[in-house]
């Protein structure tokens, strides 16, 4: 199997609500398709994303221009491509687009491998289960009431989470005290309640915070501080009894191991888009069972089943249901559980009808 042709394609995802954090807001996710083709006939898939679509085409330029490292090449030399690609973006810098870029063709490429072997990739890694703990994570946001968290948090309950992230970053940290109480008292106490700082605080501002939260039985305080603090995040976790999570905006397995270095996180979240694809993932997963840190993956929820059911220090998947449209697949939740695909490769194709009626010209 040689591969004969990259394509790519804009598209721009309406979300059904706002996405509104202490350091965003957006109605809409842009999204770079990547279709890599074979003289096969088998085609692998996958994506990446902005939350700024008018940055869409830096994307899509980059992924063009690595191209020529995989025309003509088995995909099954996988490790081999993405050295390649890895050591030509050196000049401009191993972080940021550029790997991007390479995850976005590094995960199309599994995605090729798995097909070809008529396997689900968290099989063709070696599987150590068939489902993982999962948590609802398309919702809680900042600009909602009271009311409209508990009512959020029912619907989530309804679909089968038990499990679900609040976020944080009131002006007012007693708002998000009441916020956090009332939401433990709806949901009771068999539900997890995660919580996410999105970045947005001091450490002494998160430590004061977390202290107050500790009484709901808070599962974990998510990038309290910005993400390079990694003394700041330290100092939080020594601090407190919440356990710190982070990671989501760190850089392959390089960045990753400055943070379980600095002993910053309790929990690592790498995000598959920022970490360069399945290949570095694996290896941060690894990486990060030799510290006894376990992982939870960010966002890329259909892709990172095959990391989810292959490492077994990954402790649980976010949910986001931003992404769905783009797949003819759904996922399965099953009592705070989300099923591994077992079609091909990731087990999802994309539905081609909803990419033309959102594609951007």
């Amino acid at each position: 199997m040689k591969i004969t042709k990259v394509t790519t394609l804009k598209v721009e995802v309406p979300l059904q609500k706002p996405l509104i954090t202490a350091i965003h807001r957006t109605e809409s996710v842009g999204c770079v398709l990547v279709r890599i083709e074979t003289d096969t006939g088998l085609v692998g898939e996958n994506y990446v994303f902005a939350l700024n679509k008018a940055r869409l085409p830096v994307f899509e330029a980059m992924i063009n221009s690595l191209e020529p490292f995989l025309i003509g090449q088995n995909p099954v030399y996988v490790e081999k491509i993405w050295e390649q690609m890895w050591i030509d973006c050196n000049p401009l810098g191993q972080k940021g687009v550029t790997i991007g870029a390479i995850s976005a063709l590094d995960t199309a490429l599994w995605d090729l491998i798995g097909k070809q072997a008529g396997m689900p990739l968290y099989q063709l890694f070696g599987a150590c289960r068939d489902k993982v703990r999962v948590y609802a994570s398309s919702g809680l946001w900042l600009s909602q009431s009271i009311d409209e968290l508990i009512g959020e948090a029912h619907q989530f309950i309804d679909q089968g989470f038990r499990s679900m992230k609040l976020r944080l970053g009131k002006e007012n940290p007693r708002e998000d005290v009441a916020r956090a109480k009332a939401l433990r008292e709806a949901v009771g106490e068999d539900v997890e309640i995660l919580t996410d700082a999105n970045q947005s605080m001091t450490p002494r501002q998160a430590i004061a915070l977390a202290r107050q939260l500790e009484e709901f039985n808070i599962g974990w305080l998510e990038e309290p501080v910005p993400a390079q603090d990694l003394a700041g995040h330290a100092r939080i976790l020594e601090a407190i009894n919440i356990p710190v999570a982070s990671g989501e905006t760190e850089y392959t397995r390089f960045g990753m191991k400055d943070m379980l270095d600095a002993r910053a996180v309790d929990i690592l979240m790498p995000d598959l888009q920022r970490i360069g694809g399945l290949t570095e993932f694996r290896k941060s997963a690894a990486l990060a069972s030799a510290y006894n840190v376990p992982v939870s993956t960010h966002i890329f929820t259909e892709q990172s089943l095959s990391i989810a059911g292959s490492a077994p220090n990954c402790i649980s998947v976010e949910h986001v249901d931003w992404f769905t449209p783009l797949y003819n697949e759904s996922m399965q939740i099953e009592d705070g559980y989300i099923l591994m695909p077992q079609g091909p490769g990731l087990g999802f194709t994309f539905d081609n009808d909803f990419i033309e009626r959102h594609r951007i010209d």
